[in-house]
């Protein structure tokens, strides 16, 4: 749904004008789970998002309506109860109320719709656009005082209520973006830059499988957390500051290396690389050297198939197929894993043709109708106008 699309929806059920919002979402240039181990990573929030019509109502009821796969409603109590419901989406707003509450947090009552144009469980972080989202409007209706950082803070808490143990690197993207950058962010200690993307002659380009994923079910995100978390206790048994692998060397890692299982080592290496890698990709977009940035995209992804095994052969697929094709610079599965997008570095004259030729090849071998999105960085979650 579109912004004025649902602003109409919100007027005609509610007849009322709402404050809008918008919380988009975000793609990672490099960087993949190097965040739960306080590395490094190099997103940006983009132009897609989910959007926000809402409003107080004078009551001590918040009720939520969305249009994303078909209208649904949820209903919540501001002291915390709410009836029984069918949705996804609802948790996290239901664990959202939960901790603001926990909090001590005033919250009034209000009337909220929202939908969007991110593809859902595509690798675009649309559960922290929606969470990030909704606390900006619950603390712009209900006067709350929230920080971004303590708006991140939240949001993170939230997905960790409903079973995904994840880091912050979504929730700082989806927040601090801004136009026309990439944010470098340490997550160790949460310090962040922006890193101008001025790559002329070339565009962003998102191609999404259609294999869906949903890492809050599938444990294998949490697998991979669990092997580095791992490794990082056997070498905390020689060097004490090692609290998360971003604590650790190459030269730690070949200590343990026969303690722990070939899985374990893989995974943990190829997260010490991709620390470095994105380093280099800094290096890359500062300098504007396009050719340096695809191949970095290439390294990441096939150390992400091979090392980290979280791709899937359709993503493979993608990749490799842009590999073989004039003005693809580089290419690499974005996201947890398992499914979802590739983002792509291609030649502005020859995306049309290049994109074609990947859709095409890709319906060909897996009888899958991929989508093309051209990609625009845009800024972070923002109260849009009453």
């Amino acid at each position: 749904m579109t912004l004025s699309e649902i602003e109409s929806s919100f007027i005609k059920k509610y007849n009322n004008k709402p404050i809008l919002i918008k919380a988009p979402g975000r793609i990672n240039l490099i960087g993949e789970h190097t965040d739960y181990n306080l590395g490094y990573v190099l997103p940006a929030s983009i132009e897609k998002g989910i959007y926000f019509a809402a409003q107080r109502n004078n009551s001590n009821i918040i009720t939520v309506e969305t249009f994303f796969n078909q209208p649904e409603q949820i209903s919540f109590n501001i002291d915390g109860s709410h009836s029984i419901y069918k949705a996804g989406w609802g948790n996290y707003f239901k664990a959202i109320i939960e901790i603001l509450l926990e909090q001590d947090c005033k919250l009034v009552g209000f009337d909220c719709v929202f939908g969007g144009d991110i593809p859902i469980g595509s690798g675009l972080s649309s559960s922290a656009a929606l969470c990030c989202g909704f606390i900006h409007a619950v603390a712009e209706l209900s006067g709350l005082e929230i920080s971004k950082q303590e708006i991140a803070l939240i949001a993170q808490k939230a997905e960790h209520k409903i079973g995904l143990n994840c880091g912050l690197m979504d929730q700082y993207a989806v927040l601090f973006g801004k136009k026309g950058n990439a944010l470098f962010l340490d997550c160790k200690d949460l310090s962040h830059a922006y890193v101008p993307i001025n790559l002329e002659g070339y565009s962003w380009v998102l191609i999404n499988s259609n294999i869906k994923h949903n890492l809050a079910v599938d444990s294998e995100y949490n697998k991979r957390r669990n092997s580095c978390e791992l490794v990082v206790s056997k070498v905390a048994e020689f060097k004490k500051n090692a609290h998360s692998l971003r604590d650790l060397t190459r030269e730690d890692l070949e200590k343990v290396k026969s303690q722990v299982s070939p899985t374990d080592y893989k995974r943990a290496k190829y997260v010490l690389d991709e620390n470095a890698r994105v380093l280099k990709m800094m290096d890359a977009l500062r300098k504007g050297d396009a050719k340096a940035v695809g191949a970095i995209l290439l390294q990441g992804h096939w150390a992400m198939s091979k090392e980290f095994e979280i791709t899937t052969s359709e993503l493979d697929l993608l990749v490799s197929t842009g590999q073989q094709l004039d003005g693809v610079l580089g290419s690499r599965m974005m996201g947890g894993g398992f499914g979802g997008c590739t983002i792509n570095l291609m030649k502005t004259e020859l995306i049309e043709e290049n994109t074609n030729a990947i859709l095409s090849s890709y319906k060909k071998t897996t009888g899958i109708d991929a989508e093309a999105y051209h990609l625009k960085i845009d800024d972070g979650v923002h109260t849009l106008g009453c």
